[in-house]
This record gives C-alpha cells, structure tokens and sequence, in this order.
C-alpha cells in the first residue's frame, strides 16, 4: 500500500510537472516590445480544455520546458486536394501558441500540405482554401481505444484459454480471479432481473460495453491525457448501440404499448402516445450526457486541483510552493474516486442498456401462448435449469 501511495504521488507530480511546463512555454505578448515583453497570462480553462479534447497528437509530459509527444498520422481527405497521409509533427505544437487570431482565443498551427490545426475549446483540421475537409485521423482517443480494444481482447481471449485448457472446475488464477466473480455479478445482477430467460443472448453485449467503458475510463486516469469516455461523441455512439440493439429487438408487446397503449381512452392517446415516443428517444440520450459528463466533470476537477498551484503560486511563489501538497492530497484523492466512478459508471451504462432492452422485449404475461412461454421460463429460473452458465461458457 505504500508503494501505490508513491506511485500516485509520483504520477500527480509528473502531472503537475507537465501542466507546469507547458504553462512555462506559453509564449510572449506578440503585440508588446521586445524590450517589454511579459510572460502570457495562464489561461485555466485553456489548458484544461486542451488536456482534456482530442488532438493530432499524443502529449506525454514536458521536460526542462520542453514537451514529449508521439506525433499520430495524419489522414484527410479534401475534394480540391485528394486524400492526404502525413505526420502531425509537420504542424509545429510548439509554435502554435504563437499563431493567435484576433479574439485571443483560436490558436491556429503552421500551415502543411495545404492544412492547419484550428484550436479553440477542441481541436479542428482545416484546409487552408476554405473546402470541406474529412478528417480520418489517428487521434489520442482513438489510439486510446486502440489499447482498450487490445487490452481487452487479450485479457478475455487469455482467460477463455485457461478455461479451455484447465475447464470450469479448477480453482481460478490469474486475470480469472478477478474476472470470474464480475462476470457472475454482472450476470446475476444485471442479465437475470433485467433480461429473464433470454438473458444469455444479450450477455455478450452487457459484458462488452461494461468492460470497455471500464477500460477506457481507467486508461483516461493516466497521466497521457486520455478522455475517451469523456467526449461525447464516443458516448453517442456506445448509446447508439443501444439504442439499436433495443429497437431491432423490440416485440409486438412492445410496440403496442408504444403506440397504441392498451386500456387508455382515445383522448388520453394523443397526449400519451408522443410522450412515449419523446421517452423513447430519451434514453439514449440520458446514457450519453450521463456518462460524458461524470467522466468529464473528474478529469477537470483533477486538473483543477493541480492548476491551483499556478493560481496561487501567480498571487505569491510562497503561498504557490505552500500548496503544493494541499493540491497534490486532493489530487490523489479525486484519483482515489475517479477509480471508483470509473467502475460504477461502467456498471450503470451496462445495466441501464439491459434494462432497456429487457423492456423492449418483456412478454404479455396476459396472452395464453405467451403465459406459458413465461410460465416455463419461471419454472426454468426456478429449478435453475438454464440459469446456472459455468464462467468458461459466458467468456468464450
């Protein structure tokens, strides 16, 4: 426990260390004298914003002022000028500050191959002529979810092969151990009471967006810069997937209640059957905003604490020095949290996409042919006939 207490400590330091450097390589007032020239106010919300959205490349950390990035390709494609593919290290970061456009606040790079990087509250590809530009680009995020993806793939393909070779009855190890008893929560808690009896053919989805979000939100706690759970069109598209998959499952019974509410007089319909119809589209819409903004709100708290520094340190170097540990202790304590919010908002996104689809495909429990089929699915939870899936068949 005190090696993971350094090793945080270590990790907000080096944090710390490199918002300080990229704040001590913040050019000069351009529009002052050379003789005069003052050091660029900190912009808070800049820098955070900056951390926090997607860019051409990948910021590690800064050294003596200088910053450590991987640059990532650059792939455009423009009807005037074809497709391009080049490194993003044409367009000078560092230089970018000195490239400032009239309101103050829009940082635009060195130009290369007839494009520039625009820079505002997140970071833009433009083409120099003004034409529409499709930008495929190898971003943070996606490297980011690149490493999830093969993180894991390798974690559960790994695991499906010690299942394989060892069988379900030999005491677990490894990533097993700890697996194992999140697959069965999962299933237990979240497939069973949502799903019912068809809740193994959903299993794979559940587990596959409880474990990526999972992933990607502890990955967006290392001190990389990466916010893939925090942008919201990543969120959008997870919802999305959802949302699809609740809709194409969608039974008879469902759509019925949906547009034709069963037992409601004619005139409550009008007024009814649009609200469910808005309520429908609401639900996507809830998982977007729910997990953007809970993974979003904790990095900008994190980078808050840190950015304190700077704010006190600008009023005394004294007051700024003093604190440091103050910063550092609720930094590590967000951390600390952020661990926690990672797993429950990977659990409530999961869970709620298996409470949406257990509400698309839920049975008239009134229909003879569907009471049976419901009757039977009871009996079969009850005897435990089909619910009892061993660990090596639900990660297979």
């Amino acid at each position: 426990m005190r090696f993971v207490r350094i090793l945080l400590t270590a990790a907000a330091l080096i944090t710390s260390s490199s918002l300080f450097a990229q704040h001590e390589e913040a050019p000069l007032n351009p529009a002052a004298p050379s003789e005069h020239q003052e050091e660029k106010k900190l912009d808070v919300a800049g820098e955070i914003f900056a951390h926090v959205g997607d860019s051409h490349e990948w910021h590690l950390f800064g050294i003596g002022g200088h910053p450590v990035a991987v640059p990532l390709p650059v792939i455009a494609y423009s009807p005037t000028k074809g497709l391009s593919v080049f490194s993003s290290s044409n367009f000078d970061y560092h230089d970018m500050e000195h490239h400032v456009a009239p309101d103050g606040k829009t940082h635009i790079s060195n130009s290369y191959n007839g494009y520039h990087l625009e820079r505002n509250i997140k970071e833009k590809l433009i083409a120099d002529d003004g034409s529409k530009v499709y930008d495929f680009s190898l971003t943070k995020n996606i490297v980011c979810m690149l490493l999830s993806v093969a993180l894991l793939l390798w974690i559960m393909i790994s695991v499906g092969k010690k299942y394989g070779r060892e069988g379900s009855g030999k005491a677990p190890s490894g990533f097993q151990n700890a697996l194992e008893p999140v697959i069965m929560f999962m299933r237990d808690e979240v497939a069973k009471p949502n799903l019912g009896y068809q809740y193994m053919r959903f299993m794979p989805l559940i587990l596959t967006v409880f474990f990526f979000i999972w992933i990607n939100s502890l990955l967006g706690l290392l001190p990389f810069g990466f916010n893939f759970t925090g942008n919201i069109a990543v969120t959008l598209c997870l919802s999305v997937v959802s949302f699809v998959v609740m809709v194409a499952k969608g039974n008879k019974h469902f759509w019925t209640h949906l547009f034709n509410p069963p037992g409601v007089p004619l005139g409550i319909k009008f007024i009814l059957v649009p609200i469910e119809i808005i309520s429908l589209f609401v639900k996507p819409v809830a998982l977007t905003i729910r997990l953007f903004a809970n993974t979003l709100a904790g990095h900008i708290v994190i980078l808050s604490f840190i950015f304190m520094i700077f704010i006190f340190g600008a009023i005394s170097k004294v007051v700024g020095v003093v604190f440091i540990p103050l910063s550092v202790f609720f930094s590590i304590f967000m951390f600390f949290l952020e661990l926690l919010v990672a797993a429950i908002q990977a659990f409530i996104f999961a869970n709620l996409t298996a409470v949406f689809i257990g509400q698309s495909i839920e049975e008239d429990h009134h229909g003879s042919d569907d009471g049976h089929e419901h009757a039977h699915a009871v009996a079969n939870e009850a005897t435990g006939q089909d619910f009892h899936i061993s660990p090596q068949e639900l990660v297979a």
